[in-house]
């Protein structure tokens, strides 16, 4: 199964080459980013770029640092050290507002939907379309229903009733919803904060779709996960972080599924801690790494 899930993501690699190599300027960029909360460093030396048209995945155990790098780029906190540029210009971002303002949007796991509301309406939440003058204003319901069933639909997602509550739908269908409200309001860049983090097989392969459909519209992604399988299918590019550092920073072609995982999984501490455990009455240390060794099918040394 394996096998056919690695050949299937190389010849994907093949096909999307010659796109992914003619990707744009970056967008955003960071140059040695970090992060201090007076003595303690959340984040530090981090480097990334966000291109149109490409997936940049970021990894990590919980307190790797990914939610400070979320809350630095969508402008909810501010960086303390190293630059931070959109299009080529420094910033400091004020608030997520200003991010918003410059085409970053961000769908954290909880999505800020209302679970009772239309889908429609989930869809305007907080941007809704009015009609008719002042005071007679009120709410464009046939306009909005109109924009959002047809927004819906450019990222193939297809609901039969955008009336039905959004609580109702699956854990995947919300976060499309999520996805192709963010592009509607005019995201060039989309930051995903673990958005197959609670769902099953399926409804992560649904999820999977749609930041592939992002990124074929000509986004910047950047896909936030603990998991170097969802991430490897639609991944251009990697970064591990580990408590706060980069540990690997890798393109799609320099990096296999089993380094990939090697890494995220903290390969060099069960290597040290292989001695330890094999102490231990009832635990299988037989699959753990050597200290030193490469990942399994990973080549010996790079050039």
């Amino acid at each position: 199964m394996e096998t056919t899930a690695t050949t299937e993501n190389t010849d994907r690699e093949h096909a999307d080459q010659g796109k992914t190599d003619a990707a744009g300027d970056p967008i955003v960029v960071l140059r040695n980013v970090g992060k201090s909360y007076g003595n303690i460093h959340a984040l530090r030396g981090v480097d990334l770029e966000v291109r149109p048209g490409r997936v940049s995945c970021v990894l990590g155990d919980n307190g790797a640092g990914k939610s400070t790098l979320i809350k630095i780029i969508s402008g909810l906190h501010q960086h303390t050290e190293g630059e931070y540029l959109v299009d080529g210009e420094p910033v400091r971002l004020s608030g997520p507002r200003e991010a918003l303002d410059r085409g970053i949007a961000t769908v954290y796991q909880d999505l800020a939907t209302v679970p009772l509301m239309p889908v429609w309406r989930n869809f305007f939440l907080g941007s809704e379309i009015t009609r008719g003058p002042w005071p007679f204003r009120r709410l464009d319901i046939a306009g909005m229903k109109s924009v959002a069933d047809r927004e819906l639909r450019n990222m193939g997602i297809v609901l039969d009733d955008l009336e039905q509550p959004i609580g109702t739908l699956s854990g995947g269908q919300r976060q499309s919803v999520a996805i192709a409200r963010a592009v509607y309001f005019g995201a060039r860049v989309l930051i995903l904060d673990e958005p197959t983090a609670a769902l099953g097989v399926k409804q992560s392969g649904v999820v999977l779709k749609y930041i592939a459909a992002a990124r074929e519209r000509g986004l910047g992604v950047i896909f936030i996960t603990h998991n170097p399988h969802h991430a490897y299918m639609v991944g251009d590019h990697f970064t591990v972080l580990r408590l706060g550092a980069v540990e690997l920073s890798a393109p799609r072609k320099e990096i296999t599924l089993e380094e990939l995982t090697h890494h995220m999984a903290g390969g060099a501490e069960l290597a040290a801690l292989k001695h330890e455990l094999a102490q231990v009455s009832g635990v299988d240390v037989e699959e753990l790494p050597d200290e030193g060794a490469p990942p399994a099918g990973a080549p010996a040394a790079r050039a």
